[in-house]
């Protein structure tokens, strides 16, 4: 199964130059780096992301993440996947921008 970061170019760019990503100041706040599946990706793009220029969306294979990789509930009791550990960069399958849509909602693409 795949999973998504979404996060702006500078951050993705300053992530790779350190080898490890940290998280945004949401992640730190929460204790965990946020991510999301194919399906929760979209909503999480409307609801958190909306009118943010330079954004990129990074696809990892959970099985990757493992065992830091915790599955837990969020929206609506949906379970979402959770990091609690750095992100490492070298294990990114794919970058993509995410430029806005008319609508001002960026636009992840096809995502598997």
């Amino acid at each position: 199964m795949r999973v998504y970061k979404i996060l702006t170019r500078a951050e993705w760019e300053a992530a790779r130059a350190a080898g490890r990503y940290e998280g945004s100041r949401v992640d730190l706040d929460d204790g965990f780096i946020h991510l999301s599946t194919a399906a929760q990706a979209p909503e999480t793009a409307r609801r958190h992301f909306a009118g943010q220029a330079g954004l990129v969306v990074v696809e990892f294979e959970a099985g990757d993440l493992a065992p830091a990789l915790q599955w837990e509930p969020s929206r609506g009791g949906e379970l979402f996947p959770h990091l609690y550990a750095p992100l490492d960069p070298a294990k990114a399958l794919t970058v993509r921008e995410a430029p806005l849509g008319d609508d001002g909602v960026p636009m992840l693409g096809p995502l598997t």
